[in-house]
């Protein structure tokens, strides 16, 4: 068990990049050098991440520790991987308004907003060209963007994607795909239900009070309705508990969360310590804990049942549907609020188109892009 954690936190320091990041520092550590597991099986990890909601990196990282070390091996993979963002993120909630008012840092805190617009629009486009290949495909991207930005709100998000997942099944699924020979599905009931049950009480306890139980509820919503990880998080957060958080200091999260290493579901950690000012610590734990919780009771349901889930079409096709309208999720979000919240004149817009252009032609390391926007936001503060 020390060693899967040690392995673990040693990476959950340096992994900085976002998912695809850490799905490379992955297969360096634990295939090509360590060899606790061979190329095959890690492919189907990372197939299998992409199938279910939740965090894609950790719930690779949590099968590896699972394939190591049995259910406890998961849970350390997941802990080390966590613990030094998790750390992070709460000093940062907890200590940040004693020096938000500093000029030089709400200069930092700026030029890292607009690294956001860049980031989101990176990752919108480059979600577009993997999950909207197909004219249907992108038809239901655009419509989900629409009804987002015109109707912004967590049940409108559930609908759209409940939406998607059956046009999926109707006009995705391939029909050559579909022989007598397709394994029936066979699933791991006690996971399943375990998922289920803290599903339908996450139901029930939103609206009912300001308790503990009401953020446990709100963030295992989310982490149960993130498909592709990473950046989505961020429209399906701001819609569960925009109304209880300012714009900016939400944006100003979810900045912290990309000038860090590890996953980006630790942002769940600032915005818990926010959320209940009682206990910060606490607060941030139940957060954090709740919204990686949904994704990782599913991998150990598709860790026995992947191969039969793979290769059913009508579930490929609710993919494709729910992977589309993910990217019509992330699109409204890189308006409302990372662009919205970020841009404000000119010059700002001006970073954004530099910052996305070297992005794209120069591909630098995303600790290079953090820190040459966090000094030009605070110059531009002296200027």
């Amino acid at each position: 068990m020390w060693q899967i954690f040690s392995r673990f936190l040693a990476l959950g320091l340096i992994s900085f990049g976002g998912p695809a990041a850490h799905i490379g520092y992955f297969r360096k550590a634990f295939v090509d050098d360590l060899q606790w597991l061979d190329g095959k099986q890690y492919a189907s990890f990372v197939a299998l991440s992409q199938f279910m909601p939740g965090p894609g990196s950790s719930q690779v990282g949590f099968a590896i520790g699972y394939h190591k070390g049995g259910l406890l091996g998961g849970l350390a993979a997941f802990l080390g991987f966590t613990l030094p963002s998790f750390l992070l993120l709460f000093l940062f909630a907890v200590t940040s308004a004693q020096w938000l008012e500093n000029s030089s840092v709400q200069g930092i805190i700026h030029g890292l907003k607009l690294l956001a617009v860049v980031v989101v629009a990176d990752a919108t486009l480059s979600m577009f060209n993997q999950f909207c290949q197909r004219k249907t495909a992108k038809v239901l991207m655009a419509v989900t963007a629409v009804v987002i930005v015109v109707m912004p709100s967590m049940l409108t998000q559930i609908a759209v994607l409940i939406f998607a997942a059956i046009a999926g099944v109707v006009l995705l699924t391939r029909g050559e795909n579909m022989t007598p020979e397709t394994p029936p599905i066979s699933l791991d009931y006690r996971w399943l239900a375990i998922f289920i049950f803290g599903l339908v009480g996450s139901l029930y306890l939103i609206g009912h009070d300001d308790s503990l139980g009401q953020i446990f509820a709100q963030f295992y919503q989310v982490g149960s309705l993130v498909f592709g990880g990473g950046h989505v998080v961020l429209p399906l957060l701001e819609a569960s508990v925009g109304d209880y958080i300012t714009p900016d200091r939400f944006l100003t999260g979810y900045a912290l969360a990309q000038a860090i290493p590890g996953p980006m579901f630790t942002l769940a950690t600032f915005l818990g310590a926010d959320l209940w000012l009682e206990s910060p610590i606490q607060g941030a734990i139940v957060a954090t804990l709740a919204i990686f919780l949904p994704g990782f009771l599913l991998m150990l349901v598709g860790l026995k049942s992947w191969h039969t889930i793979s290769q059913h079409p009508h579930i490929a096709g609710a993919l494709a549907g729910v992977n589309a309208a993910v990217v019509g999720l992330l699109l409204a979000a890189l308006y409302q609020p990372v662009f919205t919240s970020a841009v404000i004149m000119p010059l700002d817009m001006a970073m954004v188109i530099v910052g996305f252009s070297v992005l794209k032609i120069f591909k630098p390391s995303i600790v290079w892009l953090v820190l040459g926007f966090a000094v030009i936001g605070a110059v531009l503060t002296l200027l």
